[in-house]
């Protein structure tokens, strides 16, 4: 898989933007990826220094819309530690 493929795009929650001011960062991966590929493609996108990534899998989503049942797809996203002192702009 190539790396920077991996990275689909960051997310900018409430919540998420709190864990920046802490040092960790949130971003949407592809389903099929590894911590190791996300941490080299971090590198290698925002060269910093990575400690800890920590994977959550989330399920779909039942949706309703005028009696019609549908799905929201899936998704995995990553929450990363950098090295104290370290950022990333996100370009806020």
């Amino acid at each position: 898989m190539a790396e920077i493929s991996v990275i689909k795009k960051p997310i900018t929650t409430e919540k998420a933007t709190d864990l920046n001011n802490r040092g960790q960062y949130v971003f949407m991966v592809t389903p099929q990826a590894t911590k190791n590929e996300i941490k080299k493609a971090l590198k290698q996108i925002y060269r910093v220094n990575i400690v800890s990534v920590n994977i959550v899998n989330l399920p779909p989503k039942t949706r309703r819309y005028r009696g019609l049942v549908g799905k929201i797809g899936r998704y995995k996203k990553a929450i990363v530690t950098l090295k104290s002192g370290e950022k990333i702009d996100l370009g806020k």
